[in-house]
Parts: structure tokens; C-alpha cells; sequence
């Protein structure tokens, strides 16, 4: 009989032991599927981005290379770049 309560005081006290690490371990897996879900949140972005800037740059038209044509800063860069 004594025997019995030594085991029973025993797997108490190991499993108080293992409740918090328990609590412990599944924060910090929720810590790492969260991290996990950033990463892959922003590598999507950085691809996408990538992505669309090339299809962007596939369909430039002529006028695209005129588009900034008349900008007053690009006046003052060529008269610097003329030496006036």
C-alpha cells in the first residue's frame, strides 16, 4: 500500500514537471509557426513584386520612353550636363 502512494506522489510531481514544459513547448511552436507564416508571407511579396516588375517591363510602349519628357528637373539636368 505504501508502495502504491509512493507512485502516485511520483507521477504527481512528474507530471507538475511536465505541464509547464508542455506549456512552454506549444508557445514556442507557436511562436515558430508564426515566424514560419512571416517568412513566407514576405518571401511571396518579394516575388511578387519581382514578377511584376518584369511583366511591367515586358510591355513598355515608345511612348513610356517619352513619358517624362518635359519635367522641369530634367530641363536643369541637361543645361548642368551641357555646361551652361
Amino acid at each position: 500500500m505504501s508502495l502504491s502512494r509512493k507512485f502516485r506522489k511520483l507521477g504527481r510531481e512528474m507530471e507538475e514537471a511536465v505541464s509547464p514544459a508542455s506549456r512552454t513547448g506549444s508557445t514556442l511552436r507557436k511562436i515558430g509557426l508564426f515566424s514560419a507564416g512571416v517568412t513566407v508571407v514576405a518571401i511571396g511579396v518579394m516575388v511578387g513584386r519581382e514578377l511584376r516588375q518584369r511583366y511591367k517591363f515586358k510591355r513598355l510602349t515608345p511612348y513610356d520612353a517619352y513619358a517624362h519628357a518635359g519635367d522641369e528637373e530634367q530641363v536643369e539636368e541637361l543645361e548642368f550636363g551641357l555646361g551652361t
